[in-house]
Formats: C-alpha cells, sequence, structure tokens
C-alpha cells in the first residue's frame, strides 16, 4: 500500500486546501478515482475483462474521471477537482504527475496498438489541455491550459497553444513539482498585445499624415 501513502501525500504537497486526512479521504474525487483505477487495472493485469470497465465506469459516475483499466499510472499521481479528465488505454502516466481538470490523454483515430500518450515523471498537465496520439511527454515538462498537443515534448520544456509549441526558459530545469501554470505564455493574448500595437502605430501615422494636410 505504499502507492496508497504516496497518492494521498502528492494532495497534501500540492493542494493548499487541503487540511486533514479524512478530508483528503473522503472529499477528493481525484482520489477516488485512481484508487477505482488501480483496483481495475489490478483485475485487468490478470485478464478479466468486463469487471474492470465496470468499475471504470463506476468511477466515472462517482468522480466525473473516465480512466481505462489497460493505463500506466505510477506513483504520486494528483488529479485536481479531476471533472473531464479522460485517460485512454495505452496511456502511460510517470511518477508525481499533475493533471488538472478537463484534461485529456486520448488517440487521434481507430488505430490499433499504442496510441495513448506517455507521460514521463514530475509532468504538469493544466486545465483542459489535450494530449493526443503515442507521444512522449518528457520529465519536468508543463502543459499550458487549454493547450493541444500532438507532438513529443522534450524533458523540462513548457508547451503552450493550440496547437501546441515549445518554449524553452533559456536552458533551466523546471522543479520538479511546479504548478504556478496561471504564469504560462498565452499565445492569444500576445497576438492581441501585437494587433493593439499595430493599430495604434497606423493611428499614429494616419494622424501625422492629417496633420502635415493641415498645415499645407
Amino acid at each position: 500500500m505504499n502507492w496508497l501513502k504516496k497518492d494521498i501525500s502528492a494532495i497534501f504537497e500540492r493542494d493548499p486546501a487541503a487540511k486533514t486526512f479524512w478530508e483528503v479521504i473522503l472529499c477528493y474525487p481525484g482520489l477516488h478515482a485512481v484508487l477505482l483505477y488501480r483496483m481495475a487495472h489490478a483485475l485487468h493485469q490478470r485478464g478479466l475483462i468486463l469487471l474492470p470497465r465496470v468499475i471504470s465506469q463506476i468511477a466515472r459516475l462517482v468522480s466525473g474521471v473516465e480512466i481505462h483499466p489497460g493505463a500506466k499510472i505510477g506513483d504520486g499521481v494528483f488529479i485536481d477537482h479531476g471533472m473531464g479528465v479522460v485517460i485512454g488505454e495505452t496511456a502511460e502516466v510517470g511518477n508525481n504527475v499533475t493533471l488538472y481538470q478537463g484534461v485529456t490523454l486520448g488517440g487521434t483515430g481507430k488505430e490499433k496498438g499504442k496510441r495513448h500518450p506517455t507521460v514521463g515523471n514530475n509532468v504538469v498537465i493544466g486545465t483542459g489541455a489535450k494530449i493526443l496520439g503515442p507521444i512522449v511527454i518528457g520529465d519536468y515538462a508543463k502543459i499550458g491550459a487549454g493547450s493541444v498537443v500532438l507532438n513529443n515534448v522534450p524533458a523540462n520544456t513548457t508547451v503552450v497553444g493550440v496547437p501546441g509549441r515549445v518554449v524553452i526558459y533559456d536552458g533551466e530545469r523546471i522543479p520538479s513539482v511546479d504548478l504556478n501554470h496561471e504564469d504560462l505564455p498565452d499565445p492569444v493574448a500576445e497576438m492581441l498585445h501585437c494587433l493593439q500595437k499595430q493599430i495604434d502605430d497606423l493611428r499614429f501615422q494616419q494622424e501625422k499624415c492629417l496633420k502635415e494636410d493641415k498645415r499645407k
């Protein structure tokens, strides 16, 4: 049961709202989803098919999180709030990973075999991010909220946007548990800022031309 201690410890380490042991046990749907997944996964490994899927559907009803019993999930995984999280059958999630609500680790079609992402250790995936296909997310990576990732992500990098693009921070290593995903770059805001600057420049040029015409 060492994994249970790690899963509970992960919540206390990463969620300042967690106050007591019983609060975490009774009131954290992400933990409930992971516990039921581990039960279903153990049965799945023994060759059972229907019962593990039934357990995964019960977990979905109880927590709003859908994890296929065939997925592989490491220790210390924290699913914050949880609602809308989907993890596919061939997905692999490393140790000390943090998933926020609405995250999808999904496939891109009806292909067979390995068709879901592999997520390394100490990865943070922001709210609503979609990681699709048999791609690899390297250790210590951060995926920004709302990003759509379709290609491999190197270790120690940050990905933002649709489609996701890598942002490297001067080669600095991203801390193992860095939850400040609200500080990630916003490509939409950056584009709007550039458009506003262009509008201001055009307005300045127009006013300058009007002043010159009046002088003439």
